[in-house]
């Protein structure tokens, strides 16, 4: 059976790329869709969510606006990746989707809660804000969850500060709490999304799909590309977040290692740092996996065949 699962993102180029997996897959079945304020302000994000559903067809899916702002700390945007709008380079569609209008943590609370547990995977893609607003509104999800497979964080690098990856610097505040919280937790981070990039080649695959989801890719991916390459000198943009989904539907598309993940709320240079022990020292139980090793042929061919199944249900 396919795995019923949330997507929590803020949409973002390589968020319009998980939507389109997740929708395309035959391995998952998307129940619901939330946005938070992350790559750009709430409501930019969400407007490009509900683009992005009317591009690939998702329909029957209630997508919701969660959380605005981190839990207390300031706005940041990644302006710099994803341009003004969060999703600049494509033209997006006036929306023929409509909103939910449940506040979205009320969407995961209550989708959650209406399952069986062990039913609902949570993929958060983007601050987990809307995800620890949840826990502590609704503390019975944590053992009602099946897992959270969250893109996010980084055992050896950060992006935004040196030690710090851009979603969990936003709100390490939300982060800390699911970190903490007693579920089964992967962290696919910065050591495995820089590991799939979108090089020419691929590129090439979406634009051989001859439809609209396969060019409305290649847009995401020549602007996406000429950002990263301008912001932080990549010769081909790392599509983060379709990573986490990918990890959903097939497990083996990426190599995991057991750890202990603490967020560094306080280091005045680190704050947001996801400091991961691999061996457990002082006794500590090794709670979170951490993904290390990505298989970049299975990861894109999922991607592909996903979008290309997009193309053909439209």
């Amino acid at each position: 059976m396919a795995k019923k699962i949330i997507l929590d993102c803020d949409p973002g180029h390589d968020d319009a790329i998980a939507m389109l997996l997740a929708h395309g897959s035959p391995a998952v079945e998307l129940v619901a869709i939330t946005t938070v304020a992350g790559n750009q302000t709430l409501e930019k994000v969400t407007a490009n969510a509900l683009a992005v559903a009317t591009i690939g067809g998702i329909t029957g899916v209630p997508i919701a606006a969660g959380a605005p702002v981190p839990l207390v700390r300031p706005q940041i945007v990644a302006e710099d990746i994803h341009g003004d709008s969060g999703m600049d380079g494509p033209a997006l569609p006036a929306p023929t989707v409509e909103l939910d209008p449940r506040h979205g943590v009320d969407l995961i609370i209550e989708t959650v809660m209406s399952h069986e547990p062990g039913e609902i995977t949570l993929i958060p893609t983007g601050p987990l804000t809307n995800i620890a607003m949840a826990v502590q509104r609704e503390p019975a999800i944590v053992n009602r969850v099946a897992e959270v497979v969250l893109m996010g964080g980084g055992y050896a690098k950060g992006n935004t500060t040196p030690a710090a990856e851009f979603n969990i610097l936003v709100d390490p505040e939300a982060a800390a709490v699911v970190f903490n919280a007693d579920w089964k937790v992967t962290m696919v981070g910065l050591d495995l999304t820089h590991q799939a990039v979108a090089t020419p080649d691929i590129v090439e695959r979406f634009a051989e799909l001859g439809t609209g989801p396969g060019k409305f890719v290649v847009d995401l991916l020549e602007f996406f590309g000429r950002m990263y390459k301008q912001a932080q000198g990549f010769d081909a943009p790392p599509v983060h977040d379709a990573c986490a989904v990918a990890a959903v539907i097939d497990p083996t598309v990426l190599v995991t290692k057991p750890a202990n993940v603490v967020v560094e709320l306080t280091g005045t240079y680190t704050t947001g740092m996801t400091v991961t022990d691999f061996w457990g020292r002082g006794g500590v139980p090794l709670r979170t996996q951490v993904a290390t090793e990505l298989d970049r042929t299975k990861f894109w061919n999922l991607v592909v065949d996903a979008v290309e199944a997009v193309g053909a249900k439209n």
